[in-house]
């Protein structure tokens, strides 16, 4: 009789498809990773080396023990370090995020975004992600929004066109949950019906700050939260910003729409930059001290962005370009070049004789006549008595354009017969 284990590993060490790992070796990876949350801090590019050298299972195990301190690492800050691996229970912080809707996904499981592992040494340990979608599908395509807590009225208005406008195209949008202009970025993307993910400074199931409890619910809902951080845990200062480079590896560029010279979102910026991410920003008032550092970031290596097309043209692949900028098309601009002449030589006002607008023409009289009878028809000009006058639409603007369907130019070169 041939063993029932024969031909294959006993299902504890089953090999898991395209990791080259096998099952009670991810296992106790995931395990360890996830204590390790709570041991270091996000973005501990020291912790990062220890642990590509020694793997999570023996950094944690060399943490939980005694022994003589780790490389570059002082006395006191090993003491802390065993401290904080000594309350470690994994196995609850698993618990708690299933609890909450969420998992926790780490560098070689299939949903691991692997443009994360630009970061280097600093990259993330892992994150918990609360929310149904692919993390890693989802940030193929996708662009962070990111700007001042406090942000004016054309911040948020800006940030909320910029949103909806990515959500319209397909795009992901990422930022942080804050007030301000993160969470006019997330509102306007959900209001569109698109994806938005929220990176957070806290536990998942903690939402910070308490005022967007409802707004990060929702995101969990229709999007995705993500952190690096365990269930439970608190934001600091610091982790705000650490938090940004994970922003900023994360997708594919990053738009800065308000900040200050002194502002978290500049962080943001600066991330992308070092991971050759594309870096935009969306101008503002020159006297508006919330638009200085955009203003900063514009005159260095950042390209400015007026709409979602320009940000698409910038991150989008070859040929998804932003469409040509130009200004209103006005009436008068579809004259042909002998009416034109011959209108800006009305004079306003009273008006003029026929002889005055011919010599202002450079036509003659015969001429002149036939050009001023075509621009009554069209309603540029009229005529009292022997002048004739610019009307009040000519004088205002107010002209049927090419592009009204009721009454067409009948100069248009595009309605000509």
């Amino acid at each position: 009789m041939t063993p029932p284990h024969e031909g294959r590993l006993p299902p504890a060490q089953e090999q898991l498809p395209g990791t080259g790992r096998h099952t009670g070796d991810a296992v106790a990876e995931r395990l360890a990773r996830a204590g390790l949350t709570r041991v270091l801090e996000p973005g501990d590019s020291r912790g990062g080396q220890w642990l590509r050298r020694l793997g999570p299972v023996a950094l944690l195990d060399r943490l939980r023990g005694e022994g003589p301190p780790l490389p570059g690492a002082t006395a006191g800050r090993m003491a802390g370090l065993r401290l904080r691996a000594r309350d470690a229970r994994p196995e609850l912080d698993l618990a708690a995020a299933r609890e909450a809707g969420a998992r926790f996904v780490c560098p070689g499981d299939a949903e691991w975004p692997a443009q994360l592992d630009d970061l280097g040494d600093a990259r993330p340990l892992g994150l918990w992600v609360r929310g149904t979608p692919s993390l890693r599908f989802w940030a193929l395509r996708s662009v962070a929004l990111v700007g001042a807590r406090a942000c004016t009225d054309y911040g948020a208005h800006a940030a909320g066109l910029l949103g909806a406008g990515l959500a319209e195209r397909g795009w992901v949008v990422v930022s942080g949950g804050a007030y301000g202009i993160d969470g006019a970025a997330h509102r306007a993307t959900l209001g569109a019906g698109g994806a938005t993910v929220a990176v957070l400074a806290c536990g998942v199931d903690s939402p910070y700050p308490r005022g967007h409890a409802q707004l990060i619910t929702r995101i969990a809902e229709q999007g995705l939260v993500v952190s690096e951080l365990p269930p439970g845990d608190h934001p600091t200062p610091s982790r705000f910003v650490l938090r940004n480079r994970v922003i900023a590896a994360l997708t594919r560029g990053t738009v800065v729409v308000e900040a200050a010279y002194r502002s978290g979102a500049l962080s943001t910026a600066r991330a992308a930059l070092r991971l050759g991410r594309a870096v935009m920003g969306v101008p503002g008032p020159v006297t508006s001290g919330l638009s200085a550092g955009v203003h900063e970031l514009l005159r260095g290596e950042g390209h400015l962005v007026a709409d979602a097309d320009d940000i698409v043209e910038l991150v989008g692949g070859m040929g998804e370009l932003a469409p040509a900028k130009t200004g209103p098309v006005l009436p008068r601009d579809l004259l042909p070049d002998r009416l034109g002449r011959t209108l800006e030589a009305v004079p306003a006002g009273p008006g003029g004789s026929l002889e005055r607008i011919a010599r202002g023409a450079a036509t003659s009289t015969d001429e002149t006549v036939a050009n001023l009878h075509e621009l009554l028809a069209l309603g540029f000009v009229e005529r009292g008595g022997e002048n004739w006058k610019l009307t009040r639409q000519a004088l205002s603007g107010g002209f049927p354009t090419c592009d009204d369907p009721v009454a067409k130019v009948p100069s248009c070169p595009d309605h000509a017969p």
